[in-house]
């Protein structure tokens, strides 16, 4: 087993009202707190999903495991080969390597506060989802960056039979 040791020497406070979103209803992304603010203990991020929204495709991180708090609402979650459903108050944490993926459940809202530890930095990850999302750089342009965001993405015959 392998320890992370977090450097940084003080609280992290992020403010309600500092915190940067990205995107717009129905997805909305709130970036709380990245790699570097918390000496690489963890990001995280809270992610609001509206009408049955799709957060993320099929993917997997090699280095972190990611925690996914449902605040309100309904989520459907993919861990390997199992889609669970998540309510208020549920938690799923999804180990290194485990191809996962995330939405709201049918007709259903979901508010989601997501930790990846260790932490990597994600703020410029949903940034670059912004842009395209925009039409300002390709979908293809996420291959490029995978490494760097230690995100690959994959497809799940599983994943695609639950959100049909």
């Amino acid at each position: 087993m392998s320890l992370i040791k977090p450097d940084f020497n003080e609280a992290v406070l992020v403010r309600d009202a500092d915190a940067e979103v990205i995107g717009q209803s129905p997805i909305t992304v709130k970036l709380l707190a990245d790699s570097t603010s918390t000496g690489g203990a963890l990001s995280t991020q809270r992610v609001t999903l509206g009408g049955g929204a799709n957060g993320a495709n099929p993917h997997r991180h090699d280095n972190s495991a990611e925690l996914f708090y449902v605040l309100d609402g309904t989520a459907q979650l993919l861990s390997g080969d199992q889609v669970v459903t998540a309510e208020r108050g549920d938690l799923v944490v999804v180990p290194p390597s485990a191809t996962h993926a995330f939405a709201a459940a049918p007709g259903e809202d979901a508010d989601i506060l997501i930790v990846i530890t260790p932490g990597v930095e994600r703020f410029e990850y949903f940034r670059h989802l912004e842009r395209i999302a925009y039409g300002k750089v390709p979908p293809e342009s996420l291959l490029d960056v995978q490494e760097l965001y230690d995100t690959y993405f994959l497809t799940s015959a599983t994943w695609e039979s639950a959100r049909a």
